[in-house]
């Protein structure tokens, strides 16, 4: 009997599978999601979503704008202290609502700014992801695959009865014991688990202890334990998570246990605590040695768990989850080669282990000392992690004299190749437009009107001779370079070009015309596309 086949099967319902499966949905990619849990998160889990996985998931009608309501039911600004308890008259401030860290993000992001917990993000994505088609199936295991030169064969679970799907690619979303993992044999490293935490979610009072419309994150040291509280997540709820002791289990952790601690957390002896849902998960540092086996893809926490402090471990996974949709949105249609896969493994796993890496400095910097032995030191720059990181691969080319940084800061971008194209704001047809809104559906390629002319043709006749969705932009005749800043901020003359790819990362930068603009543009396009 022939097997039901599906482009892209996704193998877990978290922050990397959903955000996969909506991705290709949205593209029209036929995909299937499997999870074994009934439904998506009901602990809070991560909180907060990047500015860069926002504007990845921006061009999905309505989702931008869902996530912000979340965010504006919850709070308008953040706290994150170490502390002895909520009640600690003398919090040591990491951010507080009067620094200015973040002040720059207006100039360099359009996109909205997201403080929601995993729960209700993943919500926002289920349901986008089943109105634009995904077949999700959640109570569904995965038993197991096999996979050749064509497809992988997979096994599932459901109500006790199994069934067999074939699927031209696999997103191994399945979390950070990833079973997929397992069963590829893809070796890990990092330090390995870390310990415990129980995560008990609670309903109190904290009148007095914490402000209205401000979500607070204190990391906790104290006589009796170590972990993280943080209030205003939502529906009345706050989370606080307890760092196990030796000796510990999830055992230990009863309703009234919960309760005394939640208790010792907030510094009120008398507090009276709801404990609402507990669950026990692992604090570790694991990187997956290669991102790819064959037609599977690992994704999120099966590519690299981190510890929580920093807070961008959410926003990686769903990172991972988009940056896989449009590589193999470009296979499946053709308008990549095969080897263009590659790319993934090139490009995210510098980026993921990074990312660890500065989770694993912070967690040494927030927690008591003994944690810090053989830890990294903190990045400089964080923000350089969240918005200003690079890519390097065949799907970029990359100028003379390129010193191959991992790294720029954002709040000075360059265009060069490799790096995310900067945010200009434009002016079309009288609405105000950002260059981010551009990047999505397909490539793009920028020019200006005065000498750009040359590569607007190029660009037409080579999308129509490689079939490959190119739009081409002249600046400043539709699209209004209103404040001056496009060719200065892109690094072009008038008769310059940039090709900015689908995840809006510039693939290709001339700074002006030079040679044949069609020949140029056919062997960037197929270079970057391993065509």
């Amino acid at each position: 009997m022939e097997q039901p086949r599906v482009p892209v099967l996704v193998v877990g319902g978290g922050y990397a599978g959903l955000s996969a499966a909506m991705m290709l949905a949205w593209r029209d990619v036929p995909v299937m999601l499997v999870e074994r849990h009934p439904g998506t998160s009901v602990q809070p889990k991560a909180f907060g979503v990047g500015p860069r996985a926002v504007e990845l998931m921006r061009p999905v009608p309505g989702v931008e704008q869902a996530l912000a309501d979340v965010w504006a039911g919850i709070g308008d600004n953040m706290r994150i202290a170490i502390a002895t308890s909520l009640n600690d008259p003398d919090p040591q401030m990491i951010i507080s609502d009067e620094k200015e860290e973040f002040a720059f993000l207006a100039d360099a992001t359009p996109a909205a700014q997201v403080g929601a917990p995993q729960a209700e993000v993943e919500r926002v994505l289920r349901a986008k992801a089943e109105e634009l088609g995904a077949d999700l199936r959640f109570s569904t295991e995965l038993v197991s695959i096999e996979q050749d030169g064509d497809s992988v064969l997979a096994v599932l679970r459901s109500g006790g009865q199994e069934s067999v799907v074939r699927a031209d690619y696999v997103v191994a979303a399945d979390g950070y014991r990833s079973p997929l993992r397992h069963q590829l044999g893809i070796p890990v490293g990092g330090k390995g688990e870390l310990g415990q935490m129980c995560s008990i979610m609670f309903d109190a009072d904290l009148t007095g202890l914490v402000r209205d419309r401000e979500v607070t994150l204190w990391y906790l040291r104290n006589d009796t334990f170590t972990g993280v509280i943080v209030t205003g997540t939502g529906a009345g709820a706050h989370v606080l998570g307890v760092n196990h002791g030796p000796g510990q289990s999830a055992a230990d952790f009863t309703p009234e246990h919960c309760a005394e601690l939640v208790r010792l957390a907030v510094g009120v002896p008398d507090l009276d605590v709801r404990v609402l849902d507990t669950t026990t998960f692992p604090m570790a540092h694991v990187l997956a040695e290669r991102y790819r086996e064959g037609r599977v893809f690992l994704a999120g926490d099966a590519a690299h768990t981190m510890p929580p402090t920093g807070g961008q471990g959410g926003s990686t996974a769903l990172q991972d989850g988009c940056d896989l949709a449009w590589r193999l949105w470009l296979v499946i249609t053709g308008q990549a080669g095969p080897g263009f896969l590659d790319t993934y493994d090139a490009e995210r796993r510098p980026i993921g282990t990074l990312t660890a890496d500065a989770q694993l400095a912070n967690l040494g910097v927030r927690m008591p000392p003994a944690a810090r032995i053989g830890y990294p030191e903190p990045l400089d720059d964080p923000m350089s992690a969240i918005l200003g990181y690079r890519y390097h691969s065949t799907a970029v080319i990359p100028e003379p004299g390129d010193d191959g940084s991992l790294l720029e800061d954002p709040r000075h971008p360059t265009a060069r190749p490799g790096s995310r194209a900067p945010h200009v704001l434009l002016d079309w047809d009288g609405q105000p437009i950002s260059t981010i809104d551009l990047y999505g559906s397909g490539f793009v390629l920028l020019a200006h009107q005065h000498g750009g002319r040359p590569w607007a043709e190029a660009g037409r006749l080579v999308a129509e001779r490689l079939g490959v969705r190119l739009a081409r932009i002249l600046v400043d005749e539709e699209l209004m370079d209103v404040e001056g800043r496009w060719q200065e901020r892109y690094g072009v003359s008038g008769g310059g070009a940039v090709l900015v790819r689908p995840d809006g990362y510039v693939a290709w930068r001339s700074p002006g015309l030079t040679g044949d603009p069609a020949a140029t543009l056919e062997h960037v396009l197929r270079t970057v596309l391993s065509r």
